[in-house]
Parts: C-alpha cells; sequence; structure tokens
C-alpha cells in the first residue's frame, strides 16, 4: 500500500515520472496528475503533450503553477495524487518573485491537509557543478532546502538513476 506521502527524486532524464506515475497506479484510486509546468514555448508544450501521451487514460489533471497547497487540501481521499514537478513549483515561485518562506507555508499545510496518497517528483540539483550566477545558485540552494523538508515528512523516498529505483526512505508498496 502506498503510504501518505512519498517522494521521488532524480536527475533530469532520470525515469523518475515514470516510475512515480507506476506508483499512483498502483493504489487502484482515482488518478490525479497535479502539473506545475507551464508551456511558455513550442518545446515545452510538445513536452508536455508527450508526457501526458505517456501517462495514457484515467487520469484527470489540475494545472496549477503556483498554489499547490491550496489545491491539494481540496482533494478528496478516493483519489491518488501525482505532483510533477516540485523543482518547477519552486521555479515558478522564484520567477513571479512571491517570497518563499510564505509560498513554502502553504505548501506544507495544503500536504498535512491531503487525505489522498501523495507522491511527489522533484529533481536532484546538488549533485553537479556550482551554477556560474546568482540566481541558478538561489535556486539550487533553495531547491536543497525545500527537498530535505519534504524528504523529513515522506514516508518513503525513492531515487530514480538511469530508470532505476534506489530506496532511500521506507519501504515500496
Amino acid at each position: 500500500m502506498l503510504p501518505g506521502l512519498s517522494l521521488v527524486i532524480g536527475g533530469a532524464a532520470s525515469g523518475k515520472s515514470a516510475f512515480a506515475e507506476g506508483l499512483v497506479k498502483g493504489t487502484g484510486r482515482n488518478l490525479v496528475y497535479l502539473a506545475t509546468a507551464q508551456a511558455h514555448d513550442a518545446e515545452m508544450r510538445a513536452k508536455l503533450r508527450k508526457h501526458k501521451e505517456q501517462r495514457g487514460e484515467g487520469w484527470r489533471t489540475i494545472e496549477e503553477p503556483l498554489d499547490i497547497g491550496r489545491t491539494l487540501a481540496t482533494i478528496s481521499g478516493d483519489n491518488a495524487v501525482l505532483l510533477d514537478c516540485l523543482t518547477m513549483w519552486l521555479s515558478n515561485q522564484m520567477l513571479a518573485e512571491n517570497p518563499l518562506d510564505e509560498a513554502e507555508a502553504e505548501l506544507m499545510a495544503g500536504l498535512a491537509l491531503c487525505p489522498a496518497p501523495l507522491v511527489i517528483v522533484t529533481n536532484e540539483v546538488g549533485q553537479s557543478v556550482v551554477p556560474e550566477n546568482a540566481l541558478a545558485r538561489q535556486f539550487r540552494e533553495a531547491q536543497g532546502r525545500l527537498n530535505q523538508k519534504i524528504a523529513a515528512k515522506a514516508d518513503l523516498v525513492v531515487n530514480v538513476v538511469a530508470g532505476l529505483p534506489q530506496v532511500l526512505k521506507g519501504t515500496l508498496p
């Protein structure tokens, strides 16, 4: 059985989203995909379209680039939720120049109020070179702190590398 909160972390194109989808599908509940990405250009629109096709039928998609805490609080317990991804959400917050402490507090409140099993996908951004500009360094630090906060609350944490899951905390269902 999937625990209340799971975190799937990995690098870009590591297979983390596909792995997370499998966890959510395995619950037998109604499937909710909470999408945080925004399609600002043709390349991103194509990527989002491809992801939707790969997910297949049966998903109710909620597009919410900023206010995921409040959205999570409205989802009923007969669902299973895939939030993809926390990295895009944080980027959206920073680009909107929203106070990160307030945004994170709303996110944490939403996590506490969500009765459905929730799988959050996020990127590991701390295993590469130090970014050359201040904004990228600020983002890397904020993402690392946020990942640590979510991992501390999660019952299951899985690192995905080359499509292979590595359990860091908890037990796979």
